[in-house]
């Protein structure tokens, strides 16, 4: 009988082949007309939020529902978890008065894993929904119409179903059943919210519009890293402590969506590695998606290495499938010119030139953010490499357009 390690690295492989199958057809569709808004539309960053205070909702009944059920001792449950969970904010004055004026706290008892069981995975689609539709808009509801929706709510359901039948415990069997539930809802509460979005742009191929977007996606990364530790792990009375880091974020992450929306007119000259990294976060977001999941609890779950080449699998495709574009548009722009630019250098020795120094420049910086962050959840080290990686690699990019501009004058369409 196959374990959990060997289920998981199953989901992990068929996670990665749908992806790698059905992604470019989707990348390859066009977004189509988009009509006029009607009535006002549901964003996904404001579903994220709903769902993100239900979240703490939950959290707080259930801090009333062990104090007033079982003194304040959250073991009868504790006991079945591995450590760092239930670190309850069992002494609040506010709390201690709540769970005194709560009529029925017998009432409480699925708040015990099991609404949580039904948040998570709309809570984790939404947030990946929220970063595509920074970046492209149309991408952001190609996707929703796509098989890549309901394979994505496939694939992190049988993860996180995996992941409690690992740490099975007396309400294992209700957490599976929600969560199926959860696994047919939450995508059609994407999918609705995509059908009725009507929002066109997308972040610009620049060195502020790409600094933005990526700004956006470390600050949405703490928020959502501060809200696994302090409320779905049970931590609620970690929040004091991780209150003034969330905060700080949800400040940087506004100012930084306020600058993009100034930056959406922009129209600068399209570089060649500036472009090439643009369509590699769209096509790396679109074949990451149904994966993702999988891949981030293989390292824990199920084979390191197998979900490491998972990982890279999908972004080789993307470096692939964005050089083929972006060279294309190289050379439809160099053809328009009537031969003007004859004895200049090809764009392809331009493109490898300046993403190689790109990379390598990028790689030292994420391996010194790597050594100076300090060791917590692996997520944390993870989330401070790639900032500093993708940082710096679009400085780079942006220096290495510059050059060549200079030298060379290589541009490509805006498309």
């Amino acid at each position: 009988m196959m374990n959990v390690r060997m289920l998981v690295d199953v989901v992990v492989v068929a996670s990665v082949s749908s992806a790698l199958s059905l992604a470019p057809g989707v990348l390859a569709r066009r977004s189509g007309q988009v009509r006029a808004a009607g009535r006002r539309v549901l964003s996904p960053t404001a579903a994220l939020a709903l769902v993100t205070g239900l979240v703490y909702v939950n959290q707080v009944l259930f801090t009333v529902y062990v104090l007033r059920v079982h003194d304040g001792d959250p073991s009868f449950v504790a006991r079945y978890l591995p450590a760092g969970w239930f670190d309850l904010a069992s002494d609040s004055p506010a709390l201690r008065h709540l769970a005194g004026l709560f009529p029925a706290p017998g009432l409480l008892a699925p708040t015990v894993l099991r609404v949580q069981a039904l948040l998570e995975l709309p809570f984790v689609l939404l947030a990946f929904a929220t970063v595509v539709r920074w970046l492209d808009a149309g991408l952001y509801r190609r996707i929703a119409r796509s098989a890549l929706l309901p394979l994505a709510s496939v694939s992190y359901t049988a993860v996180f179903c995996l992941v409690e039948w690992d740490l099975r415990n007396p309400y294992t069997v209700d957490d599976l059943v929600l969560r199926a539930v959860s696994a047919v809802l939450a995508p059609v509460l994407v999918a609705l919210c995509a059908a009725r979005d009507r929002r066109t742009t997308r972040t610009p191929a620049s060195v502020p519009g790409l600094l933005t977007f990526i700004g956006s996606l470390g600050a949405l990364g703490v928020l959502v890293l501060v809200v696994y530790d302090t409320a779905l792990l049970y931590n609620l009375g970690r929040l004091p402590e991780r209150l003034p880091l969330a905060l700080a974020a949800a400040g940087a992450l506004l100012g930084l969506r306020r600058a993009a929306s100034r930056l959406q007119g922009e129209r600068a000259r399209q570089g060649l590695t500036l472009t090439f990294l643009r369509y590699f976060l769209c096509y790396w977001l679109c074949l990451f998606f149904v994966p993702a999941l999988a891949v981030r609890y293989g390292v824990l779950f199920g084979t390191p290495q197998l979900a490491a080449c998972a990982g890279l699998a999908t972004a080789a495709t993307a470096c692939a499938l964005a050089a083929r574009d972006v060279l294309d548009e190289a050379r439809k722009t160099a053809d328009g010119r009537d031969g003007r630019s004859a004895g200049r250098r090809s764009p392809g020795f331009l493109l490898v030139r300046g993403l190689t120094c790109a990379v390598l420049t990028g790689t030292g910086a994420a391996w010194l953010a790597a050594r100076l962050t300090p060791r917590s959840y692996y997520e944390v080290t993870l989330l401070s490499a790639t900032a500093a990686f993708l940082v710096t690699t679009v400085a780079a990019c942006g220096l290495a357009d510059v050059w060549s501009a200079h030298r060379c004058g290589h541009r490509v369409r805006t498309t």
